[in-house]
């Protein structure tokens, strides 16, 4: 039985969502504050954190950063729930490391959704290998077992997400994928509107695989259209650019 940990200080919202998830069959903890959501991620090691950004003592987006970087939770999926809907607080939150993010007010169904999306998309990456699908094409070859890429000879540690973004675009190299498609097989739900979360992490992976992530040559935008992996045979790759401040 999956173990969900939420985190919230809205007690109504913490009460419902608990108890869906415990309907839904998932073993459920709650914290009621940052402080106690953190201890409790690092002591219980659940298979996915929901976590609201406005806490009380540390809020979400400090806790999501702390999680990442501590080797215990790094790998965890985090789902953000969050009353903020701007496009930087959205930013904001993928950046510090979580898979996905929720606007208040949501659908108990589409929470659910994702919660079983985000699930399955960790219990699905290492059996790639057994469906036949394209692993290693010219310069690059993915390693589904470490969550790895092997990129003009140079071994690349990817998150989960990152590992079936680049396969989902591996399995259509030279070829246009759409948000909506990407949305679909990474993410696991049905495409809306906002995109932003795919171009979130693009950029991170830009900055793994590009000499220049600011000038991509190999992850192109089809502006109005999606993303195209492109692997040229005879490429050198040249000297990784600095990360821009």
């Amino acid at each position: 039985m999956p173990r969900v940990l939420v985190v919230d200080d809205d007690p109504a919202i913490l009460e419902l969502v608990c108890v869906n998830l415990e309907m839904s069959g998932y073993e459920v903890m709650e914290a009621p504050d940052g402080t106690k959501g953190q201890a409790l991620a690092l002591q219980l090691r659940p298979d996915l954190i929901v976590l609201d950004l406005m806490l009380p003592q540390v809020d979400g987006l400090t806790i999501c950063q702390r999680l990442r970087r501590d080797e215990r939770t790094a790998e965890i999926p985090i789902l953000l729930l969050t009353a903020l809907s701007q496009t930087k607080d959205k930013v904001g939150g993928l950046n510090a490391g979580a898979d996905d993010y929720l606007t208040k007010p949501f659908e108990l169904e589409e929470l659910l959704a994702r919660v079983r999306a985000l699930l399955r998309r960790t219990d699905r990456i290492p059996q790639a290998a057994k469906h036949g699908e394209i692993l290693s094409f010219g310069p690059i070859t993915l390693i589904p077992e470490r969550f790895e890429a092997v990129w003009f000879g140079k071994i690349i540690k990817l998150t989960h997400l990152e590992f079936e973004l680049l396969h989902c675009l591996l399995q259509r190299h030279g070829q246009t994928v759409a948000p909506s498609e990407i949305l679909k097989e990474v993410w696991g739900y049905d495409p809306d509107d906002d995109i932003e979360t795919i171009r979130v992490h693009i950029r991170h992976l830009r900055t793994k695989l590009e000499p220049d992530a600011r000038h991509p040559k190999f992850i192109k935008t089809v502006y109005g259209a999606g993303y195209c992996l492109e692997i040229p045979m005879d490429y050198s790759l040249p000297q990784m650019a600095e990360p821009a401040e």
